[in-house]
């Protein structure tokens, strides 16, 4: 879960301005006015990360398959 946390981190500090993804228990540090292009453009970078995550995975087993 700590590269995931990393990922989102680095992402929201990139496109979103957001130092930060830990509650700070105040409204000026935990609620952000974003464009609407920052969150597209936040967003696409998170699905291709999940993408990159996801191409680096082994592939599941048919055992695995058929658990689900």
């Amino acid at each position: 879960m700590s590269l995931i946390n990393s990922i989102l981190t680095l992402i929201a500090q990139k496109h979103l301005g957001i130092d930060t993804l830990k509650t700070r228990h105040s409204d000026r540090l935990d609620f952000h006015d974003v464009s609407v292009w920052s969150l597209r453009d936040a967003l696409e970078a998170a699905f291709k990360a999940g993408v990159e995550v996801g191409i680096s995975l082994p592939a599941p087993t048919e055992a695995e398959i058929a658990k689900d």
